[in-house]
Order: structure tokens, then sequence, then C-alpha cells
């Protein structure tokens, strides 16, 4: 975990293997507090001086059986203040750390009601993965698999069922983007010395190249389907999420990958937060995922534009995929269901039908990450999908009492 001074964008790291940070001051809001996280299903806490941006003890277990997971968070709360006794509020469990497997999901919109769709394995292991992604022939699957808050890129081959890992760098590695000839891939790093977006062979061979200084968190999803702009959503106005696209031009420098990114233009920035753009087959659209209704909707805007605006998802919508054929636009429920809008475009002018159900098969809350893709063919999604077999989700809550006045004798505040 690293804290960033907001002020002179100084950074550390103050913590490693864990997620779900919280602060909490001290009763007069001056002075070293503590710092709260999640390992595993384990909650600790640790002094923290905000003004050196620094630990001043040993981390300490406080409770375990705590759910929460890498992607999602914690689940968990504070009510009341360190003035007072104050409360924790959390529902039990082991959270998602145990692992989970990417499956082969078919189609089975339409089906009649009741009908289970079964799934199979495409990639077995458990693990914690995230962001998968077909290469443009549908051959291989790019994910990135994390351990805490570090992750790698890999890349399975799966005609020969052989997974391989690319990113070899420090840090967090996630969000793999194919460029359209399948040669290449541009992912995130949040390695504490170099982080940014970097660009790598999709064989593995040669060095990740690094395009952006990192100092704005850019999160890639898609490429224009001529491969020369990528579309990215990055940190804007008043600190939220805008999406940005920028060229990708030949770098002749020698040593290098031979290609940088150009000067990021913005597309879409508002008060809102919009994130996950993602061009359609012909790139004369871009779907992307905004707030602006006080609930999370997927909209599409003619790129470059400029345009009208259509709403796609209708009760919540997440994560925009368009199918290769130019037939349908896939989006994620808040209930993690996925659904299929069939469309037309005509001009300027684009119309969506009426969503529905693109498979029964519900997938498994992975937090902010995307947890499927589609299939170059249309017929299938790698996902990660909901455990049929797990217990039933807790339906209360756990309080704690006087739980400020414990963790200060747990984990006394150094002076």
């Amino acid at each position: 975990m690293d804290v960033i001074a907001l002020k002179t964008g100084e950074r550390k790291t103050v913590a490693r293997g864990g997620f779900a940070p919280h602060y909490l001051a001290t009763s007069t809001g001056t002075g070293p507090g503590h710092l709260v996280y999640m390992h595993q299903s384990t909650l600790f806490a640790v002094p923290f001086d905000p003004r050196r941006l620094a630990t001043t003890g040993s981390p300490t277990p406080i409770l375990e059986d705590v759910s929460g997971s890498v992607g999602a968070g914690g689940d968990f709360t504070f009510a009341g203040s360190p003035i007072g006794s104050g409360a924790f509020v959390y529902l039990s469990g082991k959270g998602q750390q145990a692992g989970y497997s990417i499956s082969w999901v078919d189609r089975s919109g339409g089906a009649p009601s009741g009908v289970t769709h079964m799934t199979e394995p495409l990639h077995a292991p458990p693990g914690l993965y995230v962001t998968p992604r077909f290469s443009p022939d549908g051959k291989r699957l790019a994910f990135s698999m994390l351990n805490g808050q570090v992750g790698d890129i890999w890349v399975k081959d799966l005609d020969r069922d052989t997974p391989s890992r690319l990113s070899f760098l420090p840090g967090g590695n996630a969000s793999p983007v194919w460029t359209p000839d399948g040669k290449n891939i541009v992912f995130l790093s949040r390695s504490q010395a170099a982080p940014g977006l970097y660009w790598i062979r999709s064989d593995g061979s040669g060095e990740a190249q690094r395009l952006t200084d990192g100092k704005l968190r850019e999160f890639p999803f898609s490429f224009s389907p001529d491969g020369k702009r990528l579309a990215f959503d990055q940190t804007g106005n008043g600190g939220s999420s805008d999406i940005f696209t920028a060229p990708v031009e030949n770098d002749p420098a020698p040593g290098g990958s031979g290609v940088r990114l150009g000067k990021a233009e913005l597309f879409l920035g508002t008060p809102f937060v919009e994130v996950f753009p993602a061009f359609s087959p012909d790139g004369r659209w871009l779907a992307y995922q905004s707030n602006e209704s006080g609930t999370y909707e997927v909209y599409v805007r003619p790129f470059p534009g400029p345009g009208g605006r259509w709403q796609i998802s209708t009760g919540g919508g997440n994560f925009p995929l368009w199918s290769r054929d130019g037939r349908e636009l896939l989006f994620e429920t808040p209930d993690y269901r996925v659904m299929a809008v069939s469309y037309t475009a005509k001009g300027d002018s684009f119309t969506a039908g009426k969503p529905r159900l693109w498979t029964e098969t519900r997938l498994r809350n992975i937090g902010f990450f995307s947890n499927y893709d589609l299939a170059p063919d249309g017929k299938r999604l790698a996902a990660m999908v909901a455990d049929s077999n797990a217990e039933k989700p807790p339906t209360h809550l756990t309080f704690l009492l006087n739980f400020f006045d414990e963790l200060r004798r747990r984990a006394p505040a150094s002076k």
C-alpha cells in the first residue's frame, strides 16, 4: 500500500501485501493516528504519522475473519469517532482470498426459465484473476493474477493450454489491452519506482517499454480498430476519472519498442466518473461507464465527436464490450449478470434495442476490475464465475462497540 501527499506528489510504500486501507485520526486530529488495513481475511492496525507519511510502530492483527477481497476492498466501516468510544461494523467471512478459476461461459440468453447453463474450465488453477482479454484471433488469453497488491500479466496459449508470465515489473500489473494485430499488449503498472502504462510484445520477447510517467493514473481499455489510438480513463476534473485518447506514434529511438504515446486528448470530462472506454468495431463509437445519473450506467457517444449521447443500460451497467461482428453491445448488471443490446447505427444516429440476458450464469464480484471478455466468435465468454457451492452470503452485520479504545490498547500510537 502506498500513501501520496496531494500537495507535493510525494509517494511512499507503507505496507506490503495489504488492501482496503483506512486512516483513523487521534481524538484531537493531530499527531500520529492509526492505519487500518486488511491482509487476507485479517484486519491489521499500525501507528501512522501523516506528517511524515510513515508508520511509527509494527503492524498488529486486530480482528480475524473479516470479509473482503483485493479488488472489492474490505467489507467493514467505522461508526462514531475516535473522540468517543466508536464502533466497528463488519461482515464476517474469508471473502475471495482463496482464489478462483477462469471459465468458459456459453451463451444462454433466451433459455427456458430455470435452465442452468453449464460452464467449463478455461484456466483451472485457483488464483486471484482479473481483467481477462482475448487476443484478436481468439487463440490466446491475457489476464492479471494478483497477490496482495502485487500482480503480473500472463498470456495463455489456448491451443497448447500453456500459460506464460509476460510482465516482470515489481508492483501491481493489470489491465492488459491487445493491439489489433495481436503482436503487442499495453498494460498498467503500479511499480513504485516507475508507474505508468507499458508496451510489451505479446510473445514475451523484448523488455516492457514505459509509455507514460504515471503521475496521473491511467487505466487502458481499448485500441481503435486501426491501432492508431489508445482509449483510457485518467484522473481529470477535481480528481474524478475522465476519458482520454492518445495517438500511437512511431518512436525511432534505438533500443526502444518502436512506439510512443502522443499527447493525451480529452474525449469526455465532467465532474462525474467516466471509465472503461471501448471503441466499436468500426471505430465510429465509444461506449463507456458513467455515474452521471447517480448510479453507474453504460453510454455511447460518437467518436471523435461531437454528437449525441445514448444510454444503453437501465438499472445499472458496467464494463461495456462490443461484439466483433458489430451487432451487439454487452455490459454487466449490478447483480453480476451479462446483458446484450442489439443496435443499429446510421450516420450520426445510434439506436439501441432493449437489454436482454446473454447468459444465465452469474459472474463473480471482483471489485473495480473487469471479470469477463467476449471471444471473437461471439459465442463464449472468458469469465470468473460466482461459486454456486458457496455458503449463502451473510445477512447481518456485526457491531463491535468501544472499538477505538480497543485499537489504542492493542496498537498504541508512538509519540
